[in-house]
């Protein structure tokens, strides 16, 4: 401090724990408020309260804490046993600590506060000290101002009149002083004896809620309000009010009025921070000074900080701050110090608790003792706080939050703390409702592309599995800790538990263990969240009795069946709800979402889920339907395809059929081999014009005609003519039809016989031992299109080693560009497979197709190879 004087010295050193900082702040300030130093008091107390948590908190080592006093004012040293950790040194090109973190913030506040300040190192400890001078004023003065040119003077009257009015503790009026009488028109005996609210213009005070009658509860108060005088008109006027005992000990409050623009004469001069060393005085933005500069960006850490500067100036235990939800219906805790920040983060509590100033969060309210009125402010059940003051945050009228300061001795606030309290709430409400917009404004834009990023994975699938899956991938971690899916197949049904997700993979079977053993929620198609508290009770159950087997107790075994523990309960064992998954009028399931213990939903991401699980419903129940009907049409389908191919003595067989088109099993090609009699088998193979269901519906009904006549004894060419006229009975869903239809008799020499009938079909190919093809039939007509056909069979020999071999036109007509497969270009496949047999041969043949055009094929595909093996050498 230079060369002053020191003319008293306060020492104490403060173990690193978080209490420290409370009892650090008491010290600074029943030191300095011992010395007279009430000038300097509150950012003394603010500075040490920054310095001690960077110490005991934030470098976790005991602090030193020394007030110096001089005659120019006091000098506060903290310090503490962390000489390595990184500060920003006075004068150093380096910047200052990120406003936003917990650590380095005092430094910034002594830039701001103190009139100077520094950091001294040595090997042992580090510290951080800084100075605050007090107002240069003659002695026995207790504030004073500088020197003004006359033109700044404020503008009085020429006669200044001072009304002097004294209430009772009723409210009354008992003095009127004759300036009084001048200033509002009214002689004494008309007030005396009347409340002074009879003739107040403005029953409130301006920005800070406070009524007249409340002001005059007050110790001390200064402030602006109304007086309406005795020819109607309103009076502005500014008042200092000095609550006061007369000499038999009652209370009563004395008011100095004048008029408002002469509020100079009565006004107390603001006390403005010290400025920097080396730098001229500058006027600082009262927000600025309770917040600090620079204010943080993000509404948390305004919030945060807001507390701590409350809780300081208020030399506080605890701090929270709670905001007014949408409807201004509840409030909601977003900030907390010296609190359970788990538990207490986004709990919430109604604004009107009760009757009366004192149970409603629009007031402010001051609690001497909470034990006396247990409950009386549920955020602070079981925290150990004993007395509490609490003031609103309002914007333009309007109710926005709550902020209050909370200390573990009973007594300790009064309506005086009350004021101040609230003059700070004043000062920080309209950026913290800036704030919480701005937040709120990210958050609806966040949520709308959470949503349509969600529609779009949803909309990407039908498949119901994948669709469970990503409802719950969406919320977890997103929205909930974890997810549970519930599914009702039908309303006959019961929920059924489908897909269970947790943040920690390690507990997702503990979690479906648990929620298999309770009762599913009830299906209630009420749309919203509701609370669940099922899972919440099994798991704490299940984990009491867990601990009293440990202690080696006896207790009954678990319910539950599983092996759950404390932890499990911690990550489970929080708030659970239930949103109703309703498509098409029907529930058709459940989405329950879960947080870990003690932790609550926000209204925001509850309204996010069910707008979630609306559009999850819908594709869930798309999944349902398309997983029903393919289902359906795949079993139709396959009821068109033959059961089983026969096996033919002395001929090998072998089918591949391929049908075009995303999840069809069958279309317009369709194939047929079956024993007609004995020694006797007829096959077929053709093609439907036209692809899909309607192909298909003319591919059964020729495959049963087929079976039906030929066992009846008709030959080829009568059994294609009936089928020719069942077509045609068809009428409108008649399709053009193209098969080749044989019946084949194995010899006893080893050969094979066939009789074959073309009707505009790809002619069957014969493959000869010596790799000659040649076609095995004629062409004929079509069936489907004329009403008379005149048909006949042609009767083909397969000797030992021969290939017959039967194909649809999605082989031939296979294009590459212009390119096409044709007849051709199938039989010089063909040449190549002598000596193969029928499986190798017809997988030859599909391979060739396949490579012959990148594409996928457009069109169904049959292939039919029937071959006559060579006898076997002895």
């Amino acid at each position: 401090m230079g060369s002053a004087v020191i003319t008293a010295r306060a020492a104490a050193t403060f173990d690193p724990v978080g209490r420290s900082v409370a009892t650090a702040r008491a010290f600074v300030r029943d030191t300095l408020q011992g010395w007279g130093y009430s000038d300097v008091v509150d950012d003394a107390v603010v500075l040490t309260s920054e310095l001690v948590t960077n110490a005991v908190i934030h470098a976790g080592t005991s602090a030193d804490v020394l007030c110096l006093r001089t005659e120019q004012g006091v000098r506060v040293e903290v310090a503490d046993r962390y000489p390595e950790r990184e500060v920003p040194i006075q004068g150093s090109s380096r910047s200052f600590a990120n406003a936003d973190q917990e650590n380095g913030r005092g430094l910034l506040l002594c830039a701001a506060l103190a009139s100077r300040w520094g950091v001294e190192y040595s090997p042992a400890f580090k510290r951080v000290w800084f100075q605050l001078e007090l107002p240069q004023r003659p002695v026995g003065t207790r504030s004073a101002g500088p020197v003004l040119p006359t033109d700044l003077l404020p503008v009085a009257d020429e006669r200044v009149r001072v009304a002097v009015v004294q209430i009772d503790r009723t409210g009354a009026v008992t003095n009127w002083n004759e300036d009084a009488e001048h200033i509002f028109g009214y002689p004494d005996e008309q007030v005396v004896g009347k409340p002074l609210t009879d003739i107040a213009a403005w029953p409130h005070t301006p920005g800070i809620g406070t009524g007249i009658a409340e002001a005059l509860q007050l110790s001390r108060w200064e402030g602006s309000y109304g007086i309406r005088a005795a020819d109607g008109r309103v009076i502005a006027v500014y008042a200092s009010h000095l609550r006061v005992r007369d000499t038999h000990g009652e209370p009563s409050t004395v008011c100095l009025l004048v008029r408002d623009h002469e509020r100079a004469v009565i006004q107390t001069p603001l006390r403005t921070p010290a400025a920097e060393a080396g730098s001229e005085s500058r006027i600082v933005d009262p927000f600025e000074v309770f917040i600090g500069s620079p204010a943080p960006d993000d509404l948390d850490g305004l919030l945060q900080r807001t507390v701590e500067r409350a809780r300081d100036m208020l030399d506080g235990d605890s701090a929270f701050l709670l905001l007014a939800t949408d409807d201004e219906t509840e409030l909601e805790v977003r900030a907390s110090t010296g609190l359970p920040s788990a538990r207490q983060r986004f709990a919430r509590v109604p604004v009107e608790a009760g009757a009366g100033r004192f149970g409603s969060a629009r007031m402010p309210a001051v609690h001497e003792d909470l034990a006396a009125v247990p409950g009386a402010v549920p955020l602070l059940n079981g925290t150990g706080m004993r007395s509490v003051v609490t003031v609103p945050l309002k914007v333009e009228g309007r109710l926005t939050g709550s902020l209050g300061v909370a200390a573990e001795g009973a007594g300790r606030y009064t309506n005086e703390e009350a004021l101040r309290l609230q003059f700070a709430a004043d000062r920080i409400a309209l950026a913290v409702e800036s704030a919480r917009l701005g937040e709120l404004e990210r958050l609806r834009r966040g949520s709308l592309s959470f949503l349509v990023e969600a529609s779009d994975l949803l909309a990407g699938t039908l498949d119901r599995d994948q669709t469970l899956a990503l409802m719950a991938q969406m919320t977890v971690p997103t929205l909930a800790t974890w997810c549970a899916v519930y599914t009702i197949a039908d309303q006959a049904s019961d929920p059924y538990l489908s897909y269970v997700l947790h943040e920690d993979e390690d507990r997702i079977d503990g979690l479906k263990a648990l929620l298999s053993k309770i009762a599913p929620p009830d299906p209630v198609p009420t749309p919203g969240a509701r609370i669940w508290n099922a899972p919440a009770e099994a798991v704490h159950l299940a984990a009491l009795r867990t601990s009293m087997q440990d202690l080696g107790r006896n207790s009954p075994p678990l319910s539950l069946g599983i092996d759950t523990t404390l932890e499990t309960a911690a990550a489970v064992g929080g708030e659970t709800v239930v949103l109703p998954l309703v498509a098409r009028n029907r529930v058709i399931g459940m989405l329950t979402l879960g947080k870990p213990s003690d932790d609550h939903f926000r209204q925001e991401i509850l309204e996010l889920a069910e707008d979630l699980s609306r559009r999850a419903a819908l594709a869930l129940d798309n999944a349902r339907l398309y997983s029903e009907r393919t289902a359906i049409s795949q079993a139709l389908q396959r009821s068109l395809l033959p059961p089983g191919l026969p096996q033919v003595p002395g001929v090998e067989v072998e089918v591949i059929y391929r049908a075009a088109g995303e999840g069809n099993e069958v279309g317009g090609d369709f194939y047929d081999l079956f024993p007609i009699r004995d020694g006797a088998y007829g096959f077929a193979i053709g093609d439907v014009c036209g692809t899909g269901p309607e192909a298909a519906a003319v591919t059964g009904l020729a495959r049963h005609a087929l079976r039906l006549l030929a066992r009846e004894g008709f030959s080829g060419p009568a059994v294609l003519e009936r089928l020719n006229a069942a077509i045609l009975d068809e009428g409108a869903r008649s399709r053009f039809l193209t098969l080749l239809y044989g019946e084949l008799w194995p010899q006893e020499d080893g050969s094979a016989v066939l009789k074959v009938v073309c009707a505009g079909h790809p002619l069957p190919l014969r493959l000869r031992q010596d790799g000659t093809v040649e076609p095995a039939a004629e062409p004929q007509p079509l069936l489907g299109v004329m009403e008379d056909l005149e048909l006949y069979e042609q009767t083909v020999t397969l000797d030992p080693g021969d290939v017959l071999l039967c194909v649809t036109d999605g082989v031939t007509e296979r294009r590459e560009g212009t390119r096409m497969l044709g007849d051709d270009g199938l039989a010089d496949v063909l040449t190549t497979c002598t000596g193969l047999t029928a499986g190798a041969v017809a997988a030859r043949v599909l391979r060739a197709v396949e490579r012959f055009a990148a594409e996928p094929a457009s069109d169904d595909m049959a292939i039919l190879a029937m071959r006559v093996p060579e006898p076997h050498a002895d």
